[in-house]
């Protein structure tokens, strides 16, 4: 999983980058150029930590995910659409993570002169609108003259579907819609696979406020969007603290829990994504599926071997496992269960893979 923070200049992105990652990138103003900074995060899993008591494995891995602090973006849409090295980073994300600010802070000048979230919430969203329809623009064009050559080493009838399918992209897109509020057939996604549209991809819209402002109301009428207001600067300070001193600053703050947390969270609903575990004295594991993988497909993604050569999983609830102590209990409590290749694994599952080569 690779999220992508995006935001106008200022707005607390490499800030809130760093909350998230512990680091310390520098937050300077990047004046327009396209920088990329990413790093690898565990997903912090207090599953995994109890598992890691109970069998007190040689090893414990966490699952991963990836955040790209990405500069470049200014909300000024241009009629060649984004270009080059930024709209390939874009397009590679799973998903973004807008950043839109609400802080007041006169020695960090807004570049349109005045605080105004929405008004910013707006101005990227009609950045990343317009580039797609810019893309969907010139596909039409070359179906078009595909059509006029008479469909020379294509089937005419994919042509065709092709055509239906931009032109409706080319539709919702003008009438400024997020192509993430349109459901797509399995053939279409298909079809949009390889075009990396930025305004389908889902995004976690991040207000990024001071600690002393109220939450802001903010009504988002979009499909694979979420809102959640955090105090960034905040949170990379604690966030860059020993353990011990971050937790009094939590509580000192009413801060429930870092937000890496919060957003490892947000970040797996919005990408539809569950974790499921194996475990056992060598190692304890967790693993990232999407909401409705198969055992098998889950198998695939522990080794391709397993997936080829899938017999059955052994499946037991986290709960059931903790509460039992081990799989020896389990299968004594009828907790243990054999899944065939079609069951769908359910988030927290713990899982034994049986396959032969």
């Amino acid at each position: 999983m690779e999220l992508g923070i995006i935001g106008l200049p200022q707005s607390g992105k490499t800030t809130l980058f760093n909350a998230l990652t512990r680091g310390d990138v520098p937050t300077e103003i990047s004046g327009g150029r396209v920088e990329v900074h990413t790093a690898v995060v565990d997903v912090p899993d207090i599953r995994v930590d109890k598992l890691t008591e109970i069998f007190e494995p040689k090893k414990v891995v966490h699952a991963k995910v990836t955040y790209a602090d990405i500069a470049g973006l200014e909300g000024k849409a241009s009629e060649t659409g984004i270009s080059g090295q930024l709209l390939n980073t874009l397009s590679q994300m799973d998903g973004f993570i807008h950043v839109v600010r609400q802080f007041e802070n006169p020695r960090v000048p807004h570049m349109a002169g005045s605080v105004d979230p929405k008004r910013d919430l707006a101005d990227m969203e009609a950045e990343l609108i317009l580039n797609d329809l810019i893309i969907v623009e010139r596909k039409l064009q070359r179906l078009a003259e595909e059509r006029q050559r008479g469909g020379i080493g294509r089937d005419k009838a994919i042509i065709e579907r092709e055509r239906v399918l931009f032109e409706r992209l080319q539709g919702l897109l003008s009438d400024e819609i997020p192509l993430r509020n349109e459901t797509f057939s399995e053939e279409e996604e298909k079809m949009l696979s390889s075009y990396g549209l930025l305004s389908r991809k889902p995004q976690l819209i991040v207000i990024n406020q001071s600690e002393d402002q109220p939450p802001l109301e903010l009504e988002v009428d979009a499909a694979n969007t979420q809102v959640i207001c955090i105090p960034a600067k905040l949170e990379m300070e604690i966030a860059q603290l020993p353990p011990d001193e971050a937790q009094i600053f939590l509580e000192e703050y009413h801060i429930q829990e870092p937000s890496l947390n919060r957003f490892i969270r947000l970040s797996y609903d919005l990408l539809g994504l569950i974790s499921f575990f194996t475990a056992g004295e060598k190692e304890v594991h967790a693993w990232t599926v999407t909401r409705g993988a198969t055992a098998r497909e889950a198998a695939g993604t522990i080794h391709s071997d397993m997936e080829k050569g899938f017999i059955r999983a052994e499946v037991v609830s986290y709960d059931a496992l903790v509460e039992l102590g081990g799989f020896a209990e389990a299968r004594n409590h009828g907790k243990l269960r054999l899944e065939g290749k079609n069951y769908i694994v359910q988030n927290g599952d713990v899982l034994t893979i049986r396959f032969n080569i």
